[in-house]
Order: C-alpha cells, then structure tokens, then sequence
C-alpha cells in the first residue's frame, strides 16, 4: 500500500477521546499528508481553515467534558458531487465551476454531527460519469501506488485518498460501481449501501433510480461504522427508505460459521476476467469455507445483460437530470449564438465534457418518441427480473461472491478511445445497482508489487448487518488492507 500506515477513523476516535491525541493534531497531520501529495491530484479544493477551526473547537469542547462523538477529530474528505455548505461543489464539470452550496447534503451533516471533520473535495470523473477518473474537467487523479495507471471511479479521488493514508475514511457515491470499483483498484474497502439506506439529500444526481452515497475505508469496520452513522430516514428525501438502521456494525463479529454463501463462479470466470482476479475471488471462497461457511457454487442467469440494461437506464435518466444546467436555471452561463437557444447551446456545449455529452445523447435517443418502450421501456422490464432474480439468490444465501471488476487498475489513456471497454470496467458491479442490492468490495491478499484486486460480496436487500458479517470474515482471514493500525 502506498503512503505511511494510517490509523483506522476508530482508532482516531479513540485517541481524541481520550486526550491521546488532539483533535488539532489530527487534522493538521491529514493537511500536511494531503500538502505532501498534492500531485496526485486526490483533492479538488482543502478547507483548510474551517478544517482547523473546526478541530480547535472540539478540543475546547472536550476539554470541557463534552464528548466529541464516534468520530471525534476522524478526517473526512468528501466526493466533489456532495454538497458542502460555503465549500465550492462542481462534480468534476465546469458547467458548475464556482459553485457554491448553501447546505451540506445529510450524509456529510451526520458524519459531522457524529464528529467529522471535513478536510476537503476529492475529484472525480464529471457528474459521475466514468470508471476511470480521466474525465474530471480540472485533471485526471493519479493511482496511488502507481501514477501511470487510473485509480478507477468515478470517486476515485475519494479511493486514492484513502488508499494513500492521506485521511482514513471518505465518501463517495456508486450508481453503477463508482464506490466499489475504484475501491477495488485502490485495494481499499468500498460499501454501496441498500438504495434508500443513506438519504441522497445533497447528492447532485446522476440516475436518481440508482445513486448511493457509501463510504470508502480502509477497513471493513470503519466503512460499517459510517454507514450506522449516516443511513437512516430523512424528510427531504422521498427515497430514504423508513427502515431501522442496525445498531452496533462496527462491532459485528466476523465469523463465518453458520454463514450460506452462493460463489457465482461462471460469471468471476467469463471471459475477459483477468487471472489474477480469477484467484483472488476463489481464495475468498476458500477462506469462507475454511472457517465454515457454507460455500456453494451458482449462477445470475440475467446478469449478461446487466450492463446494457444498466446503459439504458442510467443514460436516460442522466439526460433527464442534466437537462437543468443550461445556463438559465442551473449552470455557468456561456453567451453565444443567437437568442435563448444560442445561449443554451453555447453554455452545455462549453460546460459538458465529452463522456457526458455522450452520455445525455444516448439517454436522449432511448427517450425518444417512437423508441422509449424498445429502449427504456424493455429495460425497465429487463432491470425488475434481474432483481428479482436476485432476490431469489439472496432468499437461499446470505451473501453472493464475485468480483468487483475484471482487472486490475489500467494504464492512463488505455481506454480512453474505447467507451464500451471502459464500461465494461463496471460489469460485475452493475448487477447490485440495478437491484438496489447492498453489495461491498474488499482487497483481495497480494505478492509484493503486484496491483490490487478487489473481491465483492452482495447481500440482501436492508441486509447489510450479514453482509458486513461476511466482509469481516474475509478480512479476518488476511482479506484487509494493508498498513491499517
């Protein structure tokens, strides 16, 4: 793992609350890691003072005898498509460059209330859109451990944060794998929670019908505890699920003894799947049945068409989402041309990069009269049988293994002139999405040298306690990552 061995958010935790360490400290000692490696490119903007001043104040609070919370003095960094109040938000485009948000979306407020402290804006890939953090508008985020290679996304600034020690936990958000996949590359540990586990209050939306806020850690633990501390219902938004958030993650045991496990060995095998990521995923069956789970080999016969069902609907609803930045209502005004239109054109055409612009092209055309029940329609269809498919599995195992992608990180600039090979960075973590399904992503163990490979684990739906049951069993058994005290 690059960097210096970071302490996990608990640790961090529990040092402030006892005095061990400052909450100032703390902070001041993630500013000058993220100084040291400003050229990874991790970090859009740093709140330097607010950071501070923030932590100064939960020093005299403590002081004071008041508790600093779970996550007292814990360095949050937050993806660029969250909101942060009086902290600029851009989601990687320059159509909303200069922005600045007059609230904090409610997974950053929980986080902070619990704690927190945000240090800064990781990049990403604009609006989301990307596997690979090449298509920022302000510069692509190098891999941690090597600069030539992408470190995945679209939060992959968030994965290489981590990952290089420079804070212990960030969020992100995964709609097709943008949590998960670049945790994988990064050899970190990505959750996507439930869909409507975490409300998206605050996520500037890419396809609403898919969009999760999930955290990304360096160990399982950590990851858990952010999702108790962040998840739950929420008034200002519709689609956070009233369900009971499970108490006590962080403390779940990790024994995987009485635990049904359903290895979709065919689909971790197909074709395309690099050796590497084949034997990662075949030890973490191993290990699981080693400490006595019950690991039994299946199959998803929908999910081949996962991926093209997932492009439909995503790009379609991206077309719907984005139609609000055209300079008028939402968005960084470009004159040109003549009238509105002239207008509107010059300011999308100016302020969009081009995965997006062809992203709003193909959810326009799926739309469009005359195609919408062949295209969008069918997908519909397409995406309620998968998911129920799913459901099926999950009813019979309390957790599905398979990878998180089928290689590991690529090189900068492989696939930049090949959209469908980028997408296919995300075939394995589609399948979750689309069912709304909890589903997270851990290091596989590594020789010395060799890149990360991330294994994924899908549990049931608002299941996330077996699920983080089974992570934990994996990483007890030398599934974890590395330089973690």
């Amino acid at each position: 793992m690059s960097g210096a061995p970071t302490k996990t958010a608990r640790a961090i935790a529990a040092a402030v609350q006892t005095g061990e360490l400052s909450a100032e400290s703390s902070i001041e000692q993630a500013l000058e890691a993220i100084a040291r490696r400003g050229g990874l490119g991790a970090f859009l903007r740093v709140d330097r003072d607010r950071a501070l001043a923030a932590a100064r104040a939960q020093d005299r609070g403590r002081a004071a005898g008041r508790d600093p919370g779970p996550l007292g003095g814990v360095p949050l960094a937050i993806k660029d498509n969250l909101c942060t109040r009086g902290l600029a938000t851009s989601c990687g485009s320059r159509i909303l460059e200069g922005w600045v948000p007059p609230y904090d979306a409610t997974a950053v407020e929980r986080l902070a209330a619990a704690g927190a402290i945000v240090v800064g804006k990781t990049n990403c890939d604009e609006f989301g859109m990307g596997s690979s953090n090449e298509n920022s508008a302000f510069g692509p985020v190098a891999h941690p451990e090597d600069p030539e290679r992408v470190p995945g996304g679209s939060s992959g600034g968030s994965a290489a944060a981590v990952a290089a020690g420079l804070v212990p936990l960030a969020l992100g958000s995964d709609t097709g794998g943008s949590v998960r996949q670049p945790a994988s590359f990064c050899g970190i540990v990505g959750l996507k929670p439930t869909y409507g586990r975490v409300s998206r209050w605050g996520l500037v939306a890419f396809a609403s019908s898919l969009d999760q806020v999930g955290p990304l850690a360096r160990d399982v633990r950590d990851a858990a505890l952010a999702l108790e501390l962040m998840a739950g219902p929420d008034g200002r938004d519709a689609t956070a699920a009233a369900v009971p958030v499970p108490r006590g993650l962080a403390a779940l045991e990790g024994d995987p003894r009485g635990l049904r496990i359903g290895f979709l060995r065919d689909l971790s095998e197909r074709e395309g799947t690099e050796p590497a990521v084949r034997a990662g995923v075949r030890s973490a069956a191993e290990a699981l049945a080693a400490g006595g789970a019950a690991v039994e080999e299946t199959t998803l016969e929908l999910a081949e068409y996962a991926l093209p069902v997932y492009a439909l609907l995503a790009t379609a609803e991206a077309s719907s989402n984005l139609a609000r930045y055209d300079g008028v209502r939402f968005g960084r005004r470009t004159e040109g041309g003549a009238g509105p239109r002239g207008m509107m054109e010059a300011t999308r055409g100016a302020g969009f990069g081009p995965e997006v612009k062809r992203r709003i092209m193909l959810g326009t055309f799926a739309l469009s009269a005359g195609y919408h029940d062949a295209y969008y329609g069918r997908a519909l269809r397409a995406r309620a049988r998968l998911a129920a498919e799913l459901d099926a599995q999950l009813a019979r195992y309390d957790a599905l293994l398979l990878p998180t992608s089928p290689g590991v990180a690529f090189r900068r600039g492989e696939r930049a002139g090949d959209p469908l090979a980028m997408y296919l960075s995300d075939v394995f973590t589609v399948v979750a999405s689309l069912g709304g399904h909890p589903a997270i992503s851990l290091p596989a163990p590594r020789a010395a040298g060799a890149l990360p490979v991330g294994v994924q684990l899908i549990g049931p739906r608002f299941g996330e306690p077996l699920l983080l049951r089974a992570a934990l069993a994996l990483e007890e058994r030398g599934f974890a990552a590395a330089g973690v005290a």
